[in-house]
């Protein structure tokens, strides 16, 4: 059996994982105002986020044509497991199960493809590409690689903790007064993934409290972490995520811990000096 990892541009691929199994990104698409970013190979991080500040109107995203990912499906390949952005944030994984049906009106189906939302976002997208990777390593069945990947999908936890709440006060997830307060005040919202959805874990004054309270939060209730990898999404704050990433091994062990720089979409909604964390 031969496999594929496709993804949304949502999920950065670690180097490791991308000279082992052929993984293949398909770009969403940044809009700041009239102006249109693809998130490809071309996107380019602080050029972006000096457009993201000078944009007056409303930052947002789109999602793959089910022809983008119908293209990324194509190849010798056996199978092909998708990973998307969660369905409750974005049309992502709708749209890569539409393109998986007019494949298979296309092309039939023997060449074996299957969707997982990942329920998360970023890193997230990431550990869900290295679970399916492996357990194709470790030879297992087609319908071995999708069950165990699932449950690995419904016992990961995925938080982020924000330097700039603007963009999501222009997407209307933040009021102008909470935005307005949160600036004046320093107040920063550790935010958790729970079923695909964002809610808020805590709020602490400063970002160093809400680094530091992120990675208490986070490990409540673990005792698996030797099992686990840890993987830390920065925007353009390496030296913020080497920090965080030295606060969890000083609580814990990791089966293996990677600090990643955010993609296109990742970097919109983080915004610069945002820090995501999954495991």
């Amino acid at each position: 059996m031969t496999i594929k990892i496709v993804a949304d541009s949502c999920c950065e691929f670690p180097e490791e994982l991308t000279k082992e199994v052929k993984c293949v990104n398909v770009p969403l698409i940044l809009m700041l105002g009239e102006q249109t970013v693809m998130d490809d190979e071309g996107f380019e991080q602080k050029s972006f986020l000096k457009m993201v500040s000078e944009c007056k109107g409303v930052p947002r995203s789109a999602c793959p044509s089910p022809e983008k990912y119908m293209s990324a499906y194509e190849g010798d390949e056996d199978c092909v497991f998708v990973v998307t952005l969660s369905s409750a944030l974005s049309g992502s994984y709708n749209t890569a199960v539409l393109a998986k049906e007019l494949y298979e009106e296309e092309h039939g189906t023997d060449k074996r493809i299957y969707v997982f939302d990942s329920k998360s976002a970023s890193g997230g997208e990431a550990q869900v590409a290295l679970k399916a990777a492996e357990l194709y390593k470790q030879g297992r069945s087609y319908e071995e690689i999708v069950e165990e990947t699932e449950s690995f999908i419904a016992g990961m936890n995925t938080y982020f903790v924000l330097e700039s709440l603007d963009v999501f006060r222009k997407n209307g997830r933040l009021s102008n007064t909470k935005a307005f307060a949160a600036n004046v005040l320093s107040l920063k919202p550790v935010c958790k993934g729970v079923n695909g959805v964002v809610e808020s874990a805590s709020i602490q004054r400063g970002i160093k409290n809400a680094l530091k309270k992120m990675v208490e939060i986070s490990l409540e209730g673990i005792k698996d972490t030797k099992e686990r990898i840890l993987i830390i999404n920065h925007c353009n704050c390496y030296e913020r995520a080497a920090g965080v990433l030295a606060d969890f091994i000083s609580r814990v062990e990791f089966k293996k811990t990677m600090i990643l720089d955010t993609r296109g979409v990742s970097t919109l909604y983080a915004s610069d000096g945002g820090i995501i964390v999954s495991f």
